[in-house]
Parts: structure tokens; C-alpha cells; sequence
């Protein structure tokens, strides 16, 4: 038995990919506006953080 006739037997099986393209819709949506409306110089600053690090992690 193929897995498509699994989910056709789940009741609002429907639901869940509309929920996982609104949650990501969402979070795609806030991050993008985040990234335009952030301060320039606070990207610079947090572009810059693995580079000016003095110290090595210990592996």
C-alpha cells in the first residue's frame, strides 16, 4: 500500500500544508521587512563579529 492512501484515511490532512505555507509566508515576510528597515550600521557590526573574535575556539 502506497503512503498517499495513509494520509487520504487522516481527517484534515488538508490542513497541514496550509498551515506549514502560512507559518513560513509569515516568517519570510518579517524577516525580509527586518532586513530592510534594520539600521545599516548594526548589519555592519554584525558582519564583522566572526572577524574580530581575538580569541580561537578550543576544539
Amino acid at each position: 500500500m502506497k503512503f498517499i492512501h495513509y494520509l487520504k484515511n487522516i481527517e484534515g490532512v488538508g490542513f497541514y500544508p496550509m498551515a506549514s505555507l502560512l507559518i513560513f509566508t509569515i516568517f519570510f515576510t518579517v524577516a525580509a521587512i527586518w532586513a530592510l528597515r534594520t539600521d545599516k550600521r548594526l548589519v555592519e557590526h554584525i558582519s564583522r563579529i566572526p572577524l574580530d573574535q581575538d580569541e580561537t575556539p578550543n576544539a
